[in-house]
């Protein structure tokens, strides 16, 4: 397949195959973009971000969210086995919003939430809203129109599918989640196990409808697959002890990576580093993504994390590595368990950086 605004994809096939098979072939796997030579990305237009998203998805105003993506596409370089690709990012809870919680637009925000629409589990009933101008066939028009607007010039991405406990607490509340956890454990168990039971379908209605098995599939990460693959995580984690984490959240996500080809971990914050060792039991994940967190160091800081990563056998995502840092520090990981991805100012030092690591690693 070509692809009208970069030249990268038959070489990407080749990197991404070798790097989830954790192999090498002369350099990492590497996502660099910049803008490309002689031109500047635009500054103007509907760019895309959860809230825009969401916006197009539900009033069925896809055009200006395209425009403005692929004037950017047009002006990118994309190096290494960079992609253009478009994010159906509708926002973090519109897993929960396929089961009937109201999203909610926030003021001055680029992001969007759920309102909580439980009161007692006993009262709700999980099922996928399919009406049709619920989220969930909003949602695959706005996927019908990317796929067919890409066609031959960009791939579109596995959406953000916060399932398991993250859809609890947006359904119920975060605050409100944690007394139930005390208070009638059995009962947000059962209803765990009803919401698990949902992931698949909502998982091929976009697998599907994006052609994905064709095209090949992102996550809201860089990294191409070719496969079933989608980028995993429970940021609620960050709220419960190990006892809790196994019980409820461990077996969960081993049910949604035993159905997948790859998939990457999203493991966000300290508070959630207590659970980093249980979530490398888990075979069918590949990679793990660590984000340190609003006010913590970056990821280069926490070289004892990566090595943790690594020293079992999975992949480590290096997402706010500079380039001086890549050239510097990644020696002390192994190269051929790390995807890196990263923008810089220009063509010539994403060129440049390109060359340094083919000659290097």
């Amino acid at each position: 397949m070509k692809l009208s605004y970069c030249d990268t994809y038959e070489r990407t096939q080749k990197y991404a195959a070798a790097f989830w098979a954790h192999e090498m072939i002369d350099r990492p796997m590497i996502c660099v973009t910049s803008p490309k030579r002689g031109m500047t990305l635009p500054t103007e237009g509907v760019f895309q971000n959860p809230r825009t998203g969401y916006l197009a998805a539900t009033t069925g105003d896809y055009g200006p969210i395209f425009d403005t993506f692929e004037k950017v596409a047009a002006a990118t370089f994309y190096g290494g086995e960079a992609l253009p690709w478009f994010d159906i990012n509708l926002g973090p809870d519109i897993y929960a919003g396929f089961l009937g919680a109201k999203i909610r637009c926030v003021p001055h925000s680029d992001t969007t939430w759920a309102a909580p629409v439980v009161e007692d589990w006993a009262d709700f009933e999980v099922a996928i809203d399919r009406s049709p101008d619920g989220y969930f066939e909003q949602t695959r028009r706005y996927i019908q129109y990317a796929v067919e607007r890409s066609e031959g010039k960009y791939l579109t991405a596995m959406m953000d599918l916060h399932g398991n406990m993250d859809a609890m607490s947006a359904l119920r509340g975060p605050e409100d989640l944690c007394c139930d956890l005390l208070e009638c454990p059995d009962d947000v168990y059962a209803k765990l196990q009803e919401i698990n039971g949902t992931w698949r379908e909502i998982y091929d209605m976009i697998y599907d409808t994006s052609r994905h098995a064709e095209r090949g599939v992102l996550g809201w990460t860089p990294f191409f697959c070719m496969g079933r693959f989608a980028v995993l995580q429970c940021d609620f984690i960050c709220m419960i002890g190990q006892d809790m984490f196994r019980r409820y959240v461990l077996p969960s996500i081993q049910r949604e990576a035993a159905q997948l080809d790859h998939c990457i971990f999203h493991l966000d914050g300290p508070d959630a580093l207590r659970h980093l060792d249980d979530i490398l039991t888990i075979p069918e994940i590949d990679c793990v993504q660590w984000i340190p967190g609003d006010g913590q160091p970056r990821t280069v800081e926490w070289m004892d994390v990566l090595k943790r990563i690594q020293a079992a056998g999975k992949s480590t995502q290096l997402h706010d590595w500079t380039p001086e840092e890549l050239r510097t520090r990644l020696g002390e990981l192994d190269p051929s368990l790390v995807c890196i991805n990263l923008s810089v100012p220009t063509q010539d030092e994403a060129e440049s950086l390109l060359e340094y690591l083919t000659k290097h690693t």
